[in-house]
């Protein structure tokens, strides 16, 4: 039986900030972007969310932007215009490295199975978009003319009012028949999935092959997460049960791939690669020496770091809920609050809107933790950190309504 190693909880914090990209100097000074370096952070990250909710921009343009002082949202357009990226799901839809397109073959074939009697009930129209885009492809959804209105699976099923057209293309989407080849700010431009990328995935046609694909795509949902654990339903983004989920860490452990962690303070079973204990050991041994430097971040509720949130309770005992879907009324922080990283730690949330037209960003609520350091500590590199963040999205001032504490409005004046 393999013996955990025995961690902090600190420890452990800074390896996944590390591997996150959240815990070097911030912003680096002279640093170069472009189409490239965002090539580079994504295949490091493993793949980035996408949502087209846009306080202040989309959540992709907001974890890239929260890594890359550089980044511009047009570097991502360039990515997948020139066919470096697709989108397709992993931790819901996620813009992904286009190297990986054969790893999810197993959740294509999931869905490919799931929506064929949808496909089939909407032959018709799912011929003629079809059609039309191998004839004048790529096209956008609106480039097709709807001929009824239907129940997509967003809709109550008694109130169909989604255009035929669009149904079809997610479905299509959805099992990759077709896929997303260009953006213009949310509008998805559709393309026929080209031979070659089908010609990527194996045929499976023995079980052995399709336990080979499982374990390829396990690997890549561990890479992107670093520290796991088999509570996430999400576990290898496959449709495991609790048991399937504890049985293949188990007998990734038994063969040496993972390390079981006994984290200080932690109940939870957490586990990492093999190859990462030596970054792990490091951030122990560099811990006694570690100081918060440079501006804060603000994280998006979609944020690669915020995937697990029970993750986030037991390592930054920051407990998050996205509030985008609670009433307003009963909202405690804002729809779009985005939690504030300060060196190794988040020390609070801030709900932010940008308004293009006025070129205003508007703090509709900034709430700082209870357990957060002395405000002296962090409130020099809030405003660097906060300035940056709005000049990188074209806000032209800041205005802030509400602090939590109340005190801190007067702080932060000078803004």
């Amino acid at each position: 039986m393999t013996t955990p190693m025995r961690t902090t909880k600190t420890a452990v914090r800074r390896f996944l900030l590390h591997t996150q990209l959240l815990l070097e100097r911030w912003p680096a000074a002279g640093r170069p972007s472009g189409p490239d370096q965002v090539m580079n952070l994504i295949r490091t990250l493993g793949c980035v969310q996408i949502d087209p909710v846009a306080a202040v921009a989309g959540n992709q343009h907001l974890v890239l932007g929260a890594r890359d002082p550089g980044y511009t949202p047009g570097y991502l357009h360039t990515l997948l215009s020139d066919h470096k990226v697709f989108e397709y799901f992993a931790n819901a839809a996620c813009v992904i490295p286009i190297e990986d397109y054969a790893l999810f073959e197993p959740v294509r074939a999931r869905l490919r199975e799931r929506l064929a009697p949808s496909l089939q009930g909407l032959e018709g129209t799912v011929q003629h978009v079809l059609q039309r885009l191998a004839e004048e492809g790529p096209l956008p959804s609106k480039a097709f003319r709807a001929v009824d209105r239907v129940s997509g699976y967003w809709d109550r099923p008694d109130a169909p009012k989604t255009k035929d057209t669009s149904l079809a293309l997610n479905l299509l989407l959805d099992t990759a028949a077709i896929r997303v080849v260009a953006r213009q700010g949310n509008e998805r431009y559709f393309q026929i999935t080209e031979s070659y990328l089908h010609q990527q995935v194996p045929h499976i046609s023995e079980e052995r092959d399709a336990h080979t694909q499982h374990q390829a795509l396990l690997d890549k949902y561990i890479y992107a997460y670093r520290v796991v654990d088999t509570r996430d339903p999400r576990l290898g983004w496959l449709k495991w049960s609790a048991a399937e989920r504890r049985a293949q860490i188990a007998a990734r452990v038994a063969d040496g791939r993972l390390i079981p962690l006994e984290i200080e303070g932690v109940g939870t079973p957490y586990y990492i690669r093999a190859e990462d204990e030596e970054m792990l050991l490091k951030m122990e041994q560099e811990e006694p020496h570690y100081e918060p430097s440079g501006p804060v971040r603000f994280l998006p509720p979609l944020d690669n770091l915020l995937w697990r949130r029970e993750r986030i309770v037991d390592l930054f005992d920051f407990h998050y809920k996205w509030e985008i879907y609670t009433p307003e009324s009963k909202r405690t922080y804002g729809y779009y609050a985005m939690p504030i990283l300060h060196g190794d730690r988040l020390i609070g949330r801030m709900d932010p809107r940008l308004d293009r037209k006025t070129g205003v960003l508007t703090i509709r609520l900034l709430a700082m933790e209870e357990g957060a350091p002395p405000v002296e500590e962090w409130i020099s590199d809030f405003r660097e950190g906060l300035a940056f963040f709005a000049s990188m999205h074209g806000a032209q001032s800041i205005t802030v309504e509400t602090t939590a504490p109340q005190t801190l409005k007067k702080q932060l004046k000078s803004l």
